[in-house]
């Protein structure tokens, strides 16, 4: 950005993209070329010309470098646009406002804990995907620090301390990231006649489709919107606190103390807005007519709030209209196989990957499964239970962890199972299919311990597995919940 030639770092990472694109496990993935998928947020001077940001010092350039960041964060979020690695200089600091951080590698040593604290803050906030919603799954809410030593113990230093403040434990959340290897499959696993034999019962895909009627949404969203919490007029506060330092005898700082002095509230009882085009806004966020939304707006006898803030009001709105619209799809879906069209064998390629060794058990019968590993979220002793079950007992004759690129389609988000098994009744006469969900006993038992878009995609996974049949889905806390 504002020079066109490349630096070292953009032909080192062209020319490593380019080695992990051409990768089987990654075949497909990587879709988009190296040039288009890496680019740069610096400060630029007047003419154009890139120059350093200092900390302590900020420019209307640096301003306008993060301006940009914020100003684009909804649109780093679209699958459509190739952007996905982001150099920046001084960027990770208060003005930065993506949510998806996920690797930080500092390349200067830095001794302001401030700075490195608010670096570290920006990588650990749950991630979004694509529709702004939070994503809550560990595996994808990792953060990974490429440290020097002095990182490394401010690191360890601010864990001690948000253990001591808030009781939360790093055991088991902290791992070194070159404390991995290789998950791999087995020697000709395209061969195996038992994983042949499951693989039959579960690759044929679906589509699914959904009938409702309009006058059953718009009851729905006058209902929710009746229920919503009041929209306020703005409100400025005000705090006066007292800073306070100790320092020992040579100066150093030891511990910073605030007083809070004074405060005071300001409701903005005179501000006054333009009204947008408001059902034009909620119109482009869920694509429901105009005439649909005006009736959901106007049997709601909310809409005078609106002058009290508009822009809230609008995303209030419609973070509730697709809600019940989304609950109304799962009530009436329907899912259909799709005669010739079944998942790729070859997304079982995808499962080899490195991963740390805390989060894999390590297969001692390789003729009951694909891979040399199973991985296991570290931090659900039920599900590392569940993988060691189903290698040791004799009526589970083959299981495998499905790959995260084995997913079904949902109105609320991509579903992905965790097991496919293939487990003989007790007799030993007849072989039974399962895909398998792994919960904790409470969920096991009681699912509305569950969230409301995880139920709603185990909802559509049952209705998907009764379409494919001949495999049973099931949620489950241990093998011994695998009945028929």
């Amino acid at each position: 950005m504002g020079n066109p030639n490349q630096g070292k770092f953009a032909a080192w990472f062209e020319k490593s993209y380019t080695k992990w694109q051409n990768m089987p496990a990654y075949k497909g993935l990587l879709t988009y070329e190296a040039k288009d998928v890496h680019d740069g947020y610096f400060s630029q001077d007047k003419s154009g010309k890139l120059k350093d940001s200092k900390e302590t010092n900020s420019t209307k350039a640096d301003d306008d470098t993060f301006n940009l960041i914020m100003r684009d964060k909804e649109r780093l979020l679209d699958e459509k646009v190739p952007l996905r690695f982001i150099f920046s200089h001084s960027a990770l600091r208060e003005g930065w406002d993506n949510p998806n951080v996920f690797q930080i590698c500092t390349l200067n040593e830095t001794r302001s804990e401030v700075k490195k604290r608010q670096e570290i803050g920006r990588g650990l906030r749950l991630c979004v995907d694509q529709t702004g919603a939070r994503n809550i799954d560990r595996s994808v809410n990792r953060l990974t620090v490429i440290a020097n030593e002095a990182y490394e113990s401010f690191s360890k230093s601010l864990q001690k301390e948000i253990e001591d403040d808030c009781g939360v434990k790093f055991e088991g959340r902290i791992k070194n990231a070159r404390a991995r290897t290789r998950i791999l499959l087995k020697n000709k696993w395209m061969e195996d006649e038992l994983f042949l034999e499951i693989w039959e019962k579960i690759r044929t895909k679906t589509e699914y489709k959904v009938n409702f009627s309009t006058s059953e949404l718009i009851e729905k969203c006058v209902e929710a919107l009746k229920n919503m919490p009041k929209i306020e007029r703005p409100v400025i506060y005000r705090e006066k606190n007292l800073a306070g330092f100790m320092r020992d005898s040579s100066g150093k700082l030891l511990e910073l103390r605030g007083e809070l002095k004074s405060s005071k509230e300001k409701i903005v009882e005179d501000a006054k807005y333009d009204i947008p085009d408001f059902i034009a806004y909620i119109q482009s966020k869920t694509e429901l007519t105009r005439d649909t939304i005006t009736q959901i707006m106007l049997k709601s006898n909310r809409l005078d709030e609106i002058f009290n803030n508009p822009q809230l009001f609008m995303d209030n709105v419609v973070h509730l209209i697709k809600h019940e619209l989304e609950r109304i799809k799962i009530k009436n879906i329907q899912y259909e196989k799709v005669d010739g069209q079944y998942y790729d064998i070859e997304i079982f390629e995808s499962g080899e990957t490195d991963q740390y060794l805390e989060n894999l058990i390590e297969v001692k019968n390789q003729t009951k499964t694909l891979y040399n590993y199973i991985e296991i979220d570290a931090l659900n002793p039920y599900e590392k239970q569940f993988a060691l079950d189903c290698e040791k007992r004799n009526d589970i004759l083959y299981y495998i962890k499905l790959p995260r690129t084995f997913v079904v389609k949902t109105p609320a988000g991509a579903y992905k199972p965790d097991w496919v098994l293939i487990k003989k009744t007790n007799d030993g006469t007849t072989k039974n299919y399962f895909v398998a969900e792994t919960k904790d006993p409470k969920a096991f038992k009681d699912k509305t311990l569950l969230r409301e878009s995880e139920r709603m995609k185990i909802t559509c996974a049952e209705k998907h597995f009764e379409a494919v049949e001949n495999v049973h889905y099931q949620i489950v806390s241990s093998v011994d919940n695998l009945k028929v």
